[in-house]
């Protein structure tokens, strides 16, 4: 199949991805415990001031109502206005996503300058005292929680010698490098891990394969065997498993921004859970949703250009 008329399936695909997740929010969100109306009243609200908040809100409609209100004003960009906010929750949105896709595209960063030369290492030392050393410490940073990993991370470097700071997202762009290094460097740990055990079992596989064998025998460069041949066969897996952690890292950013004060989406989202912010938790989700699916798009299509054999799948 053409890479255009692959891209053109996936895109399509995504639609009926995007609709089961609009049902699935939409009635997750309505099992969240308590009532959205008491989390923006007064105190002092009578039960007929209380029953007109619910009627705005459209909470006192039939659920299938509610749920056809919600789809056809998603369908039209409006994906309404924040409780706790009393802003449209596009605009929270928007304030607040670069933050997350910056820390994401960061740690990805940092994870694949972290995790590719290693790889190399471990695998053309396999099982020496480089690779056992090196695979000793990333298991470590597998089987740690994230939030431990940042909490020692602030401690030692923020709050004890003071090289970076303790939170927030700066101003400029080496601002924003230099306040996310933390975080960044947190999640990309994990992350590196993950990829970095990939990469070695892949790279070890091809270079016993036949095609890396021949050139080698003919007197090839090392560098250029491991450059034309090993790294773009290796990384057709690894591209995989790279997109699916971009694609934890845009939905599962709630921690480390919360440990780290970063005002991104996964913060907000923990924020409008606890206010039961209907409308913002529907819309964050969404977003969420469509951002996965653009990486796994993304991911198809590197994958198409690194294996040509995948273009005829």
């Amino acid at each position: 199949m053409p890479v255009f008329l692959k891209l053109i399936y996936r895109l399509v695909q995504i639609i009926p991805t995007f609709l089961i997740v609009m049902v699935f929010i939409f009635l997750l969100v309505r099992l969240l415990p308590g009532d959205p109306a008491m989390a923006i009243a007064d105190s002092k609200v009578t039960d007929e001031q209380l029953e007109l908040i619910r009627r705005n809100m459209g909470l006192d409609q039939p659920l299938y109502v509610q749920f056809a209100i919600f789809v056809g004003n998603t369908l039209k960009g409006d994906l309404g206005r924040s409780i706790m906010l009393s802003q449209p929750v596009m605009n929270v949105i928007a304030d607040h996503l670069p933050a997350s896709l910056f820390l994401a595209a960061y740690s990805v960063v940092l994870a694949v300058l972290i995790s590719v030369p290693l790889a190399f290492v471990c695998a053309l030392n396999r099982n020496r005292l480089p690779d056992l050393v090196i695979r000793g410490l990333f298991q470590v940073g597998l089987s740690t929680p994230v939030f431990y990993v940042g909490l020692v991370l602030l401690t030692l470097l923020a709050a004890g010698l003071r090289w970076f700071p303790v939170g927030g997202y700066g101003e400029s762009f080496a601002s924003r490098l230099h306040h996310l290094m933390l975080p960044a460097l947190t999640v990309a740990f994990y992350t590196a891990a993950i990829v970095l055990r990939n990469l070695r079992a892949a790279i070890i596989e091809v270079l016993d394969a036949d095609y890396v064998q021949f050139p080698r025998a003919n007197g090839i460069a090392p560098f250029r065997i491991l450059t034309r041949h090993v790294l773009p066969n290796a990384m057709v897996s690894t591209v995989t498993l790279i997109g699916l952690s971009i694609g934890n890292l845009i939905s599962g950013t709630l921690v480390t921004e919360t440990v780290f004060a970063v005002p991104g989406v996964g913060r907000l989202m923990l924020e409008a859970i606890f206010a039961r912010d209907y409308p913002l938790v529907q819309g964050l989700t969404l977003v969420f949703a469509v951002l996965v699916s653009l990486v796994f798009l993304t991911t198809d299509v590197i994958q198409s250009w690194l294996d040509p054999r995948l273009r005829l799948s």
